[in-house]
């Protein structure tokens, strides 16, 4: 049957999806150029945030614009995962694990991910969120013959810190130096 050096390849952890945020905290021009700058990095059309209720002290207003962000998926988003974690020099901290196998980090500036810089444009930091999942996992999304993912299936926090390791040789630190 089965021998032990086999693996099961439903088991391997794979990017389902790479969401990247930058919430500008205004509309306007500030807004329109971060935008240009998503799509600079990864050829795609970003999306835009509304605030959900009105903030005096920050001076924002309900459904005002105030963020962009964008999906992507495939190759791409391990490529510009790669880009970002390489600015954080493969390091990140225990709290940026989920309990549900997703990760997330920020950057400060965008120039770092090999964008060249543009005076007109500025510089904008913006945040990486990265979800995990095994083969199998529409099966709790489809529309027809909806079933469960068993808990055995699902990714955990373990699993995915040592995705991480493994595929980047990241190293996750307990806390901030």
């Amino acid at each position: 049957m089965a021998s032990d050096d086999k693996k099961n390849p439903m088991r391997d952890i794979q990017v389902d999806k790479l969401i990247l945020n930058c919430c500008v905290g205004e509309s306007g021009d500030r807004l329109t150029r971060a935008a240009r700058v998503l799509e600079q990095l990864t050829g795609q059309q970003p999306v835009y945030s509304k605030a959900r209720y009105t903030l005096r002290s920050f001076g924002i207003r309900r459904n005002e614009k105030i963020a962009v962000h964008v999906t992507v998926r495939g190759e791409k988003a391990l490529e510009i995962l790669e880009r970002g974690l390489k600015v954080k020099e493969y390091e990140l901290l225990q709290k940026n694990f989920s309990d549900t196998g997703n990760f997330g980090f920020g950057i400060n500036e965008h120039i770092d991910l090999g964008i060249k810089y543009d005076p007109t444009t500025g510089i904008y930091g913006m945040d990486f969120f990265v979800c995990l999942t095994r083969r199998g996992a529409r099966v709790a999304r489809r529309k027809v013959r909806k079933g469960r993912v068993g808990f055995n299936h699902k990714v955990t926090k373990e699993d995915s810190i040592k995705w991480f390791q493994e595929k980047f040789e990241g190293v996750v630190l307990a806390q901030a130096l």
